[in-house]
């Protein structure tokens, strides 16, 4: 009975996955950087454009709304961090883990330095392999993540994230889904079928071990300050996107970033934390590099 229900809940997570991303012009690989086996998606024709999720159960899918934008005039890789989406599980979180992860995968994919996009703990991440790698890198986005300062998790999320991981069911994923965007209901007015799936495999994918323990891990490490002096180490251009309603990481915080080291700011009006979930094609034209 068990390994039926494994089954089922495995074509289900696939049927979830492959409507979130329905006609994107993508396909699918399996590599192993530094040992880790990761799911990698990859479209379109230009400079290479890394999309790194944050922490997510469902993986890269959920850059779905903003690539086909993107894929227009780059060549868009979207990894899945191993332990989440569809890559097994494997022990990258760490800094020094995440940085032979990211190399490769970099190596791996892209025949120049990229643009790499990395959202939220993603982009703590990414931030501080930056300060020690940045030359393998064109441009950094770091887009609401809470080690570019002094981050202290609001009250409101900390309870909302701990009642999802100890019992994720359909209400307590519409109470955090509804924190981390700015108007729920209105994003999901503009295509009700894909946020339908998008919660379908949250809730699924939060249920799996593997990716509970790799949730705790990131959270412990993404929210960890990057040293201001090792961001002001970053050699490349460094530019800071944030949504203006954003209840995960305050928008304060990026601005204190902004005026203490000096890198630009993009507020995206009207959004939440998921920016580009609530007004995808605003946040589409920052990431290429266009005026908001």
């Amino acid at each position: 009975m068990r390994g039926r229900q494994a089954r089922r809940s495995v074509a289900g997570m696939e049927a979830h996955r492959a409507h979130l991303l329905r006609d994107l012009p993508l396909t699918e690989r399996r590599l192993r950087p530094a040992g880790a086996e990761t799911i990698v998606l990859e479209g379109g024709r230009g400079p290479s454009l890394v999309l790194l999720h944050g922490g997510i159960e469902c993986g890269g899918p959920v850059w779905a709304p903003v690539i086909a934008t993107l894929a227009e005039r780059h060549r868009v890789i979207v990894p899945d961090l191993p332990g989440l989406g569809a890559s097994p599980p494997a022990d990258v979180i760490g800094p020094a883990a995440f940085a032979r992860w990211l190399t490769e995968l970099l190596e791996l994919t892209c025949d120049e330095p990229p643009v790499l996009v990395a959202h939220s703990l993603g982009g703590s991440l990414a931030a501080r392999y930056a300060a020690a790698h940045g030359e393998r890198l064109r441009r950094l986005v770091v887009y609401g993540a809470p080690g570019v300062g002094p981050y202290r998790m609001p009250a409101g999320l900390r309870i909302t994230a701990v009642r999802f991981a100890l019992r994720p069911t359909a209400r307590n994923s519409e109470r955090f889904e509804r924190r981390a965007l700015h108007d729920l209901d209105a994003a999901r007015e503009r295509d009700p079928g894909w946020f339908a799936a998008l919660g379908a495999e949250l809730l699924a994918r939060a249920r799996e071990p593997g990716v509970k323990r790799t949730m705790r891990r990131l959270i412990a490490t993404g929210t960890t300050r990057v040293p201001d002096d090792a961001l002001r180490r970053i050699p490349v251009p460094v530019d800071l996107v944030w949504g203006r309603h954003d209840r995960f990481v305050p928008l304060r915080l990026a601005e204190d970033a902004s005026a203490r080291l000096g890198l630009a700011l993009h507020v995206v009006d009207d959004a939440g934390h998921a920016a580009h979930l609530d007004r995808p094609q605003a946040v589409a034209d920052v990431l290429a590099g266009r005026p908001a």
